[in-house]
């Protein structure tokens, strides 16, 4: 349910067929926010719903992101990469979704990214600083990419929030999470409904505008 500081919103969903945008899809009905959603398979969004539209289509397609993006209030971008995805697949996605966002007048856009992003904030510990050692020699592609996707949103005139995550779970939710800067005040799991509960809080706090919140239990 809707709390009294918030109002209805129609929503352009970028990533809503995978495991965490399932999670978003559902809350932001659940709230009573209308959806857009683009994927390449809309099947693979199994939520039904009135105030949902699922719109086949792919994020480095320019004329599919303007149609999602059109007559909405705000945008939530969760998709990431996978098997076989470009190597700017984030990047270049936020770029199209950006310049949509400029030509309808949309301001806010919450992207989600992982802890391997850096941010001036940050505190890392000795765990921490392995991980990111280990993606970049393991995943540099991903990382690169996500690097390469906040500088596009630093440049931009948008309100843009990045949600920062650890290791994602499909656990329960627990209701409750931290909100805090790799290293400080966070852990190092967070299950996918509790990071999607805060993705949709960020619609309407502008708490971390233009910043990189680390979101964990």
């Amino acid at each position: 349910m809707m709390n009294n500081n918030q109002k209805m919103k129609k929503i352009a969903l970028f990533g809503g067929s995978g495991q965490t945008g399932r999670h978003v899809v559902e809350k932001l009905l659940r709230q009573g926010h209308a959806v857009k959603a683009l994927a390449r398979d809309p099947q693979k969004i199994p939520t039904t719903h009135a105030l949902l539209e699922r719109l086949q289509g792919d994020v480095l397609d320019v004329s599919a992101v303007e149609k999602t993006v059109s007559g909405c209030d705000a945008v939530v971008s969760v998709f990431g990469h996978v098997k076989g995805s470009p190597a700017w697949l984030q990047t270049e996605g936020t770029k199209n979704i950006l310049r949509a966002m400029e030509k309808q007048g949309i301001r806010k856009i919450i992207s989600l990214s992982g802890g391997g992003l850096p941010y001036e904030k940050d505190e890392p510990k000795l765990a921490d600083k392995i991980i990111r050692t280990i993606m970049k020699v393991a995943v540099p592609k991903i990382l690169d990419d996500a690097v390469a996707h906040a500088e596009a949103l630093k440049q931009s005139q948008a309100e843009w929030v990045i949600v920062r995550g650890p290791r994602l779970t499909n656990d329960a939710p627990r209701g409750t999470y931290r909100i805090g800067w790799v290293g400080v005040n966070a852990s190092t799991k967070i299950a996918r409904p509790d990071l999607a509960d805060f993705i949709i809080t960020q619609l309407d706090d502008n708490r971390f505008v233009r910043q990189m919140p680390f979101v964990s239990y």
